[in-house]
């Protein structure tokens, strides 16, 4: 079975530490086919504030190190943070020509409402994670009308830490209304979604997701651990992907953001 990781992040990001080349060392003993780095593009920083300062400079110094001497294809891509909040600077961004894949994602509250990551929010009653549900999916539903995207990043974000940190027992069910309109928009659009396995911790949690976006029509879908360092590399990368195909889903690749599907 032929496996990718399209989720990692290197020293380029705010909260990576490992070079690009020791990371493609390690998707090869992990037994990945592909690496895609994607580090963090995000237009509000984590505490909150906007944040202008993106370059693709440490990224290719970073390229142009490790893919030489890779085992491996090494795709150059980008996690794309709150697009929503300057939608011409991430077109802008997103126009480089070496680009060959793009996540958008949610990580914080609109600044409209104060910007918050939502790691830093502290998730004390269901009443507090439903209020911030309804925000997330504000901002996915503005985000899946963008063209500056290729997948939507981690959908069940909010779970790892309402859930899995905090201790509540919270369902996306209640917006899976709303996620059939984001997920009908990203397919008309020829768009995917990732599943994201939280460096191999919530492959289970992706069940009811998947079976709302397949029931939707979608088609395109990635595979990424959200590794920040090598030891977390392709976790949960074979369990996903044996997930995918009990759904019957097959494997999207990108180059030059150009989709393309294979069997598992």
């Amino acid at each position: 079975m032929y496996l990718i990781d399209y989720h990692t992040h290197s020293l380029c990001s705010f909260d990576g530490c490992e070079t690009l080349s020791d990371m493609a060392a390690a998707a090869a003993m992990a037994g990945m086919g592909e690496l895609c780095l994607t580090d963090h593009c995000d237009l509000i920083d984590e505490y909150g504030r906007s944040d202008r300062s993106f370059s693709w400079s440490p990224v290719e110094e970073q390229l142009s190190l490790a893919r030489p001497a890779s085992p491996l294809p090494i795709r150059m891509g980008l996690e794309l943070g709150e697009p929503w909040e300057d939608p011409s600077l991430a077109a802008a961004i997103t126009a480089h020509p070496e680009l060959d894949f793009v996540i958008g994602s949610v990580h914080n509250l609109p600044l409209s409402d104060g910007g918050t990551d939502l790691f830093h929010i502290h998730y004390d009653s269901a009443a507090r994670c439903h209020e911030v549900l309804h925000a997330y999916f504000s901002c996915m539903e503005a985000l899946s009308a963008m063209d500056c995207y290729d997948v939507l990043g981690h959908v069940i974000y909010p779970l790892r830490y309402m859930n899995d940190r905090d201790g509540n027992a919270v369902s996306l069910s209640p917006y899976f209304q709303r996620l059939e309109g984001i997920f009908r928009a990203v397919i008309t659009a020829g768009k995917g979604i990732e599943v994201n396995t939280c460096r191999g911790q919530t492959v289970e949690q992706w069940r009811e997701v998947l079976g709302l976006y397949k029931d939707c029509g979608g088609r395109i879908v990635t595979l990424g651990s959200d590794a920040h360092k090598t030891a977390d590399i392709g976790k949960g990368i074979p369990e996903a992907a044996a997930l995918l195909k009990e759904y019957g889903f097959s494997l999207a690749l990108y180059e030059k953001r150009q989709p393309r599907l294979i069997s598992l």
